[in-house]
């Protein structure tokens, strides 16, 4: 009895927010007892009685049924009202406020970006990445270093494939340090030297021989280049002093690289330092000494030159080999010209 009325409790308020449900589903179980029942129990017409029963009963299910939707009908639709007035009748309005935003989102990481002066590189990927973003589509580039065993190697040749490529024009300008100048080659070599005697990247290590070979071979590549591709305006300065960084400017970016291979910075452009390192780059090219590449038809370099072609093309545009240079030097030059290995590579 106390589990009975324990059950009870519990059923009751149920029961009674859902009258019209308790008593369709008591009904229906009379029906169901009712329709099981032997017909005699109703006397002798027990079959006739027991089909009206049935009959009556489940009209009254039914009619409790439709009382029961009809009820839950009128309790949804102001919810319905409420969903499809308020909440989705408001979803273009968010969604368009959602566009907004992430708009302003995008729009505020370009300012920041852009006022941002500089930005620290701290690994070979992350240089040789930034490098990629500025070589694309580019249609200029400026560079001034030591003696451009990079550009020679990487950026010179990519940039001209991908210009060759778009059929489009292509300037760069190139200042390196005078390989005529002994002074300006024992300097750099011995400030390379103090920072590490052992061989860099491309396994050699730097002596003053190898500062003006390295210069030499710039030259000897800006003109090997400047004949294969029309659309090329490429210009060589020879500088006097040496500096301890390698600018190498594009369209779209700055890069700032020191000896240090896993450190460089990254200016986007736009940005104050970029416009006053492009300046920078711009007056210094104007006060080196320019090589003439406007004689590149005069020495023409076959797609190997030979030792005859190279010593042909220094003489002829005034920046003649050292008398010293026997037919090996001459080689060497060559090599690094076209076939410079990367000294940032694995």
């Amino acid at each position: 009895m106390a589990r009975f009325m324990a059950a009870w409790k519990r059923t009751a308020p149920w029961a009674a927010r859902n009258a019209d449900g308790a008593i369709a589903l008591g009904l229906a179980i009379v029906v169901g007892v009712l329709g099981v029942m032997p017909p005699e129990i109703f006397g002798a017409k027990g079959t006739d009685i027991q089909r009206q029963l049935v009959t009556a009963s489940t009209l009254v299910i039914m009619a409790l049924v439709a009382t029961a939707l009809l009820r839950d009908r009128a309790r949804q639709a102001p919810v319905e009202r409420t969903i499809t007035s308020g909440a989705l009748a408001e979803l273009p309005v968010r969604l368009a406020r959602m566009e907004e935003i992430e708009t302003l989102v995008h729009s505020t990481r370009r300012a920041l970006d852009s006022l941002q002066l500089v930005r620290v590189l701290g690994s070979r990927q992350e240089i040789a990445q930034s490098h990629a973003e500025a070589r694309k589509d580019t249609s200029r580039w400026s560079f001034k270093g030591g003696t451009g065993t990079y550009l020679r190697a990487v950026t010179l040749p990519l940039c001209v494939a991908a210009a060759r490529r778009d059929k489009r024009h292509l300037t760069v300008r190139v200042e390196v340090v005078d390989p005529t100048n002994p002074e300006v080659c024992e300097t750099y070599a011995h400030y390379r030297r103090s920072l590490s005697d052992a061989p860099d990247g491309t396994g050699e290590t730097w002596t003053t021989d190898r500062v003006r070979k390295e210069s030499y071979a710039t030259i000897l590549a800006a003109f090997w280049h400047r004949q294969r591709y029309g659309l090329l305006d490429i210009g060589v300065g020879l500088s006097s002093t040496m500096t301890t960084f390698r600018w190498d400017v594009s369209t779209t970016r700055l890069i700032m690289t020191v000896e240090d291979p896993n450190m460089a910075m990254t200016a986007l452009a736009g940005t104050f330092y970029y416009e006053n390192c492009d300046t920078e780059l711009r007056l210094s090219f104007e006060q080196a000494r320019r090589v003439p590449l406007e004689r590149y038809k005069k020495v023409p370099l076959g797609d190997e030159p030979t030792i005859e072609e190279v010593q042909d093309l220094f003489e002829g545009i005034g920046v003649p080999l050292p008398k010293s240079y026997n037919a090996n030097d001459v080689v060497d030059i060559a090599r690094k010209a076209l076939r410079a290995v990367d000294p940032y590579g694995p």
